[in-house]
């Protein structure tokens, strides 16, 4: 245990083992001695009924769509996830999908618009999307150019109606005057909850930066809560462990914002922690690796009082998704299955040599049924129309397909 502690800054050692104490603590550390988790999350508008199964998952229990994998598979080389099918997330993130179906009630048929206002690279948002109610609108929104362009494939990838994508900041929100009943802040962290699965992590933490993202937090909300109807909810995230990045910051939100904690059931065999502020009794909840089977994440629940306001459209980069897109590319009547082999040729962005009666021009190529995305057929090949960014770089084929979904 003392040779883990090593590798952890000294400042985050002293300060997070005084938060926890040392009983959460000591587990904390020995979960470094454990592989971490490997969790997925179903696509329910295309793995409906029941069609495809997780093969050797165990479903995570605060989230219906939601599987621990035995092992970590190679993803890349599964031709169901770039088809949507199922999205790879962190399982103490889904915890999105407990709150939201446990609180979105209390908009009752207010729910029109719902905002993912740091989105990318989709995870958080694709769940949001698939748990509000029809005929409302998510907008996912990502400042960093580069990181938008990820959020846009996965939510494209994902392929629900009403489904924004936008590169803008939280002032121009504000600016444009737009107003939701539900905005979701996971905010940019000092992502103290990363450190076991992502170690690179570990070498950008410092007091400074901790301080430096409590206040771009604070900020960050405060535009946000501009944005929000009366009645309309926050949701707060981070996945770090330190108290000024939450629990501190979640009063000053109830002081200066007016803002109202709300809780959420839970069960006790989860093992979600609550607050760690001494004096601070709201519900909050936090995933503790080496307790809650997951890795770090804060979460909190804020309902906004009367604000009101109209709703405007935007201005800036944004990609939407209507309700004729069914994933990526969707358009042509004609389909084509290919065999694993060539799926993976496919995502690669080589053309390839489609049967003698696939008829001419464009037409959608499938895997196990499920759409990847369009060719060109020209009859002697057909030409790749498979979005250049997009594209699998490796230079290996199986020949076998690792199954991750099987037919049920």
């Amino acid at each position: 245990m003392q040779a883990i502690m090593v590798n952890l800054p000294e400042e985050f050692v002293r300060e997070t083992r005084q938060i926890m104490g040392e009983e959460r603590f000591g587990r904390y550390l020995q979960a470094f001695e454990e592989e971490p988790p490997v969790s997925i999350r179903l696509n329910p508008r295309k793995v409906e009924g029941g069609r495809l199964m997780v093969e050797g998952g165990e479903r995570v229990p605060w989230c219906e769509q939601g599987y621990y994998l035995p092992r970590r598979p190679n993803f890349t080389m599964d031709p169901l996830l770039h088809a949507g099918c199922y999205y790879v997330q962190e399982a103490s993130s889904m915890f999105l999908w407990h709150v939201a179906n446990s609180k979105l009630s209390t908009l009752n048929s207010q729910l029109k618009t719902a905002l993912d206002l740091c989105a990318a690279p989709g995870g958080k948002s694709t769940l949001l999307r698939s748990v509000l109610p029809e005929g409302s609108t998510l907008v996912s929104n990502e400042p960093v150019r580069n990181r938008y362009q990820v959020l846009a494939e996965n939510v494209q990838k994902w392929g629900y109606p009403d489904h924004e994508v936008t590169n803008l900041y939280p002032r121009d929100f504000v600016k444009n005057k737009q107003r939701f009943d539900l905005i979701l802040c996971d905010v940019p962290c000092s992502g103290e909850g990363m450190f076991r699965k992502d170690p690179a992590t570990i070498g950008e933490w410092s007091p400074k930066n901790v301080e430096r993202c409590w206040q771009l937090q604070r900020e960050i909300v405060c535009d946000a809560w501009k944005c929000l109807n009366e009645g309309g909810l926050l949701i707060y995230s981070t996945c770090t462990f330190n108290t000024k990045e939450n629990e501190e910051n979640i009063r000053w939100f109830m002081e200066e914002l007016g803002a109202e904690v709300l809780s959420v059931p839970i069960k006790p065999e989860w093992n979600i922690t609550g607050s760690l502020l001494e004096g601070f009794t709201e519900p909050v909840y936090r995933f503790i690796p080496g307790i809650t089977r997951g890795e770090g994440l804060f979460m909190a629940i804020m309902r906004n009082g009367p604000t009101g306001g109209p709703r405007r459209s935007l201005g800036g980069t944004k990609t939407v998704l209507r309700e004729d897109q069914d994933g990526p590319l969707v358009g042509p009547s004609s389909h084509v299955e290919l065999p694993y082999p060539q799926a993976i040729a496919y995502l690669r962005g080589e053309a390839l040599v489609l049967p003698e009666d696939t008829p001419r021009g464009v037409v959608e190529v499938t895997f196990m049924g499920y759409p990847l995305g369009q060719m060109k057929n020209i009859g002697s090949r057909a030409n790749n129309l498979y979005p250049k960014a997009w594209r699998i770089k490796t230079t290996h084929i199986p020949n076998e397909y690792e199954a991750i979904l099987r037919h049920s």
